[in-house]
């Protein structure tokens, strides 16, 4: 329940995370068409969907990550008080989520060591594999010189799972 905190989970474990959080306001980041039902202790104006599919190269049928996704995120986090956790969330809380939380960290911390983040983000979640083309746009955006990529290449893919373990990262 401390401010300045993110916390990233799977689809299924939404309700729960909002609740012991304390979060009011959320980010969901599923596949386009995927559809949740919003936590009743999030306002409808502090709930941001992005469809997105979890892939780095077009696939038929599949929306790719972009900048308009990227600077979606971004606008929506600039907005967010700190004053309560974020909670964002992807299908298995896996890879476009802990992109997502790597990213709004980045951004809303600019003087923090992109690979310190993403050392924080491997402790706090051995499955965690961002996803990376997520992380590239971002890193381009922030003007970050590819260091976020470098940083999330250097502590490589997650444990294997069928879905990540709910888990917090300090903007601090």
């Amino acid at each position: 329940m401390s401010s300045g905190r993110l916390y990233v989970c799977p689809m299924t474990k939404v309700v729960d995370t909002v609740r012991v959080s304390g979060a009011r306001s959320l980010v969901t980041i599923l596949t386009a068409g995927a559809s949740l039902v919003r936590p009743f202790e999030i306002a409808r104006e502090r709930h941001l969907r992005i469809a997105v599919s979890d892939i780095d190269k077009p696939v038929d049928g599949h929306v790719l990550p972009g900048e308009e996704h990227i600077d979606k995120l971004l606008a929506f986090t600039e907005e967010w008080d700190q004053a309560d956790p974020l909670v964002i969330h992807c299908y298995a809380g896996v890879s476009r989520s802990p992109a997502a939380a790597y990213i709004v960290a980045c951004a809303l911390a600019p003087h923090r060591c992109e690979l310190e983040l993403a050392r924080e983000l491997r402790r706090t979640s051995p499955t965690a594999t961002p996803n990376r083309r997520l992380v590239a746009l971002a890193d381009r955006r922030l003007g970050r010189e590819g260091r976020m990529v470098a940083a999330i290449a250097a502590i490589g893919r997650g444990t294997d799972c069928f879905e990540g373990a709910p888990f917090a990262l300090e903007l601090v």
